[in-house]
């Protein structure tokens, strides 16, 4: 594998958005968003900056477009991008609970470096004022929706007919009591006639969450066997997630270690139409009160978990590897994440500061390649980087050309969503058949 170019110099993003980096390729362009921060080349000035990295595979150059100038410094607010049939691409983008807008704007055909004006969506008529967070770009039935954490906290869609010029509410998809700060984190994966999810209760840190499963189609919300949950989805009140089929339940065993306080990480489906998810929960272990490494990190001991559902069956799930302590103190479940290869479930890349291979902790969180011969029981393992004098965090693999495995991460020191120095770094490789 080719060594990582850096493609942006001040970059970062969460991962509840999506699609965050997609090609085209036609035009053979990649374009990635992210957020600059503060802590990163241009500092104050460009912190905030809601940018497009666009790359050129052809020739390997790369250009910097800012969507928005000083918007917010924050993981948070980065744009979910979807190619138009018309060859314009739609960046759609929020801030994190501090306003109630939906933010978009639609490129000029072909081109991701010329974008048109920027339009708002204001849900407070819905929110009472309390704000919405992510986006997330998916086609159904010809119909155009963006997915967000918005009424009660819960998750809702706004729904466009006409590819992201207009956008409407479309309705709330779970609804259940608040606990702590919101209720539900999302993952969602879509064909054109179902878009597939897996959910959790709350956040981490406020709930023992288990990971739940189910299925928008003909407009029901299906559980994983196709039992209809809720027959006009996204219309009044909606069902709990509970309801839906538990994939990774709080408190089951892994290895005879119970897990708890589960989150979401990855989905995608394959052509056959099996889906292959990662989720995360904590190995909880007693906290020594004169270790000063557990009082820096309080959780010490996360695992990551892969499940797969084949079509008609049910859903398999294996522990993947150790993920290592919190990321951050303020945020214990905080990970470097994994991606799935959208074309290829078999393949994963894993940010971790302990080498899967044999349990060597290192000194930063390296990216290593994984992949199964068995649907998950056994996995490979190839490092991509080692002896990083940074972090390597929150891998991508860029959808859009079945031919070319675009890897994306960004490297750096993080000590908050808000505050980081990191470049966003690329590995293109040809797809071997």
């Amino acid at each position: 594998m080719s060594l990582p170019r850096v493609i942006n110099d001040n970059g970062a993003w969460c991962w509840f958005q999506d699609e965050r980096a997609v090609v085209d390729p036609v035009g053979q362009v990649l374009v990635v968003g992210s957020i600059a921060a503060p802590e990163g080349p241009g500092g104050a000035e460009r912190a905030g900056n809601v940018e497009l990295t666009v790359v050129d595979l052809r020739s390997g150059s790369s250009q910097v477009v800012v969507l928005h100038e000083r918007f917010e410094a924050d993981d948070h607010d980065v744009p979910a991008l979807w190619r138009r049939p018309d060859g314009r691409w739609l960046a759609v983008y929020t801030k994190h609970k501090t306003d109630d807008l939906t933010r978009w704007r639609v490129s000029e055909p072909g081109d991701p470096r010329t974008w048109g004006p920027e339009r708002t969506f204001d849900w407070s008529e819905f929110t009472g004022g309390r704000g919405v967070t992510y986006s997330n770009l998916h086609e159904l039935d010809g119909r155009l929706y963006c997915f967000a954490r918005a009424v009660n906290d819960d998750p809702c869609a706004l729904v466009s007919d006409d590819d992201g010029d207009t956008w409407a509410y479309a309705g709330k998809l779970f609804t259940r009591p608040k606990v702590g700060y919101v209720n539900g984190y999302t993952r969602y994966v879509s064909s054109p006639s179902r878009v597939d999810l897996v959910t959790t209760d709350h956040h981490p840190r406020d709930y023992d969450n288990s990971i739940y499963h189910g299925y928008l189609e003909a407009g029901a919300l299906h559980r994983t066997d196709g039992t209809v949950v809720d027959a006009v989805a996204l219309d009044g009140e909606a069902p709990s997630q509970v309801e839906l089929t538990t994939v990774l339940a709080a408190g089951s065993k892994s290895d005879g270690e119970p897990m708890t306080h589960c989150w979401t990480i990855d989905i995608r489906r394959g052509s056959d139409g099996s889906l292959a998810a990662v989720l995360l929960a904590r190995h909880d272990t007693a906290e020594d009160p004169a270790d000063a490494f557990a009082r820096q990190h309080p959780v010490p001991d996360h695992r990551f978990f892969y499940g797969r559902l084949a079509p008609g069956g049910t859903w398999q799930v294996h522990q993947l590897a150790k993920a290592g302590p919190g990321l951050l103190p303020h945020e214990n479940d905080y990970t470097g994440l994994v991606a799935i290869d959208p074309y290829d479930l078999d393949s994963l890349y894993v940010s971790t500061p302990i080498d899967p291979r044999d349990g060597t902790p290192l000194a930063h969180h390296e990216i290593f390649h994984a992949r199964t011969p068995d649907a998950g029981a056994t996995w490979a393992w190839t490092p991509v980087t080692a002896d990083s004098a940074a972090d390597n965090l929150r891998p991508i693999v860029a959808p859009g050309d079945p031919n070319r495995i675009p890897l994306l991460w960004f490297r750096g020191d993080m000590t908050a969503s808000q505050h980081y120095d990191c470049e966003v770094v690329l590995v293109d490789t040809p797809r071997q058949r």
